[in-house]
């Protein structure tokens, strides 16, 4: 959509109120409501004033907080659930004419598309969004020293007294209705994804855990594009939940003792004007796989442990990434097994268009503008240094004893995010092309204020394995 088609959205459609939304460092969205008088063709270019950016977490300083949001007219649409009014997403600027800023995430999605084609290449992105929905979340965290504690509310979950049919831990996938009593607010949120916000859904469904798991599929896209996307749909399905009153959560491990929620990454690479699959080689017998595939295996998993911090960025994080819940924990691929880091999809043979890999260590706590670009600088290092990865495994590695992973050289994901920030701190080199350094070193700040932040309190579970101690 070019600028005049953005304008004419506004007018055809008697917009008021145009909301004009940014991306932090960590991943949230943030908003500023402006009247849509103000857009015109210049303030595609001028932007507009409107940003303290020392009020940004990991943005600027006091001295220097005057900034710029400089709307993309591709992303303007309707809010339907709101009257009159248009959103927009934003590029951040510095102020003064300064240009673009170097910690706006979206900046640094950009910055990786344009080095891949540099160096030949484009790429696909397809995330697979899970999450829960529930009822109700109750927190008592006022005061800490005498104690916090949550209580979850999920009409589906075995726990709840009174409601209808009830999923069991683990038998969440697929269960038609009435069981799947969800269906239909996952059917609202797809439907104005599709019909408002350029989706194209390939699928919905009700997700292995009780409680209310649930999935949205879209078709792959381009490396921003799909970045815009997650943005965009995580903001969707919240409001639909909201407004039944009901809570969406993308947090990886709400609940325990069931499946925690990923973001499993489906990720193409393709020759610059985008003709040719460049993973794709149906000559490979055993995965339709091409060499340069296997670098870019090879590159994801030399570097699997520095991207889990940018992957899987929160303490929460890895209360998902344990054994026995479908999430990964060991640095291996293989085809069609879910128990490896990276799976080759093997639904079909003989289809160029559909191969690819999954990665799936992130979660949807993460950022997309800065998962998609560090998944596909690792790929590329590894195809720049052809670094070739350990043989695919057959099996369920989860069974595999200590030394049998040894020998299949199958290493294991940091198990803390203070470990996987030591392991970018490390290793990133390979990030360097396109993630500044200021980008770095403020994202290892603000995360290790968190794993301090939340070591200095209590979980509840310690006063019932200690106080008698």
């Amino acid at each position: 959509m070019v600028v005049e088609d953005a304008l004419r959205l506004l007018k055809d459609n008697a917009v008021k109120w145009v909301d004009v939304q940014f991306t932090d460092l960590l991943g949230r969205l943030h908003h500023i409501t402006l009247p849509s008088r103000d857009f015109d063709e210049q303030c595609f270019t001028n932007g507009f004033g409107k940003l303290d950016g020392s009020s940004i977490r990991g943005f600027t300083s006091i001295n220097e907080s005057d900034m710029v949001l400089l709307p993309v007219p591709e992303t303007m649409t309707m809010v339907p659930w709101m009257p009159n009014t248009a959103r927009v997403l934003a590029n951040v600027m510095w102020g003064g004419g300064r240009g673009r800023f170097e910690k706006d995430p979206r900046h640094i999605a950009e910055q990786a598309e344009i080095y891949q084609r540099k160096h030949g290449f484009s790429s696909f992105f397809g995330p697979e969004l899970e999450f829960f929905i529930f009822d109700k979340v109750e927190m008592d965290v006022s005061t800490p020293q005498s104690g916090t504690s949550y209580k979850i509310s999920a009409r589906e979950a075995p726990w709840q007294k009174s409601g209808g049919f009830m999923i069991r831990y683990k038998e969440g996938y697929y269960p038609a209705p009435p069981v799947d009593q969800l269906m239909g607010i996952r059917l609202e949120a797809v439907e104005m994804l599709s019909q408002h916000f350029g989706f194209t859904i390939e699928a919905t469904h009700h997700e292995v855990a009780t409680a209310g798991q649930g999935e949205i599929n879209f078709a792959f896209s381009t490396l921003s594009d799909a970045a815009d996307k997650v943005q965009t749909l995580k903001y969707v399905l919240k409001n639909i939940a909201a407004s039944h009153d009901m809570v969406a959560t993308f947090m990886p491990k709400p609940m325990y003792g069931d499946n925690g929620t990923g973001m499993h990454t489906n990720f193409s690479l393709w020759s610059e004007d985008g003709k040719r699959n460049v993973m794709y080689d149906p000559k490979d017998a055993y995965a339709e796989m091409s060499q340069d595939a296997r670098y870019a295996i090879g590159g994801i998993l030399s570097h699997a442990r520095a991207l889990s911090a940018i992957s899987s960025p929160t303490t929460n994080s890895y209360r998902r990434l344990i054994p026995g819940f479908e999430a990964p924990v060991y640095t291996a691929w293989s085809k069609s097994n879910r128990s490896a880091v990276i799976r080759v999809p093997a639904y079909y043979n003989g289809m160029e268009k559909a191969k690819r890999i999954e990665y799936r260590a992130p979660d949807a706590s993460s950022n997309p503008y800065l998962v998609f670009p560090s998944v596909l600088m690792a790929a590329l290092d590894g195809i720049s240094r052809k670094i070739e990865p350990p043989d695919h495994v057959e099996g369920n590695i989860y069974h595999l004893s200590k030394e049998r992973r040894a020998e299949l050289k199958i290493g294991e994901l940091p198990r803390s995010l203070d470990e996987a920030l030591d392991e970018l701190e490390s290793d990133n080199n390979f990030l360097r092309p396109v993630f500044n350094q200021s980008i770095l070193d403020t994202y290892v700040e603000l995360k290790r204020e968190e794993v301090r932040a939340m070591s200095q309190y209590p979980h509840p579970m310690e006063l019932y394995y200690y106080l008698d101690v």
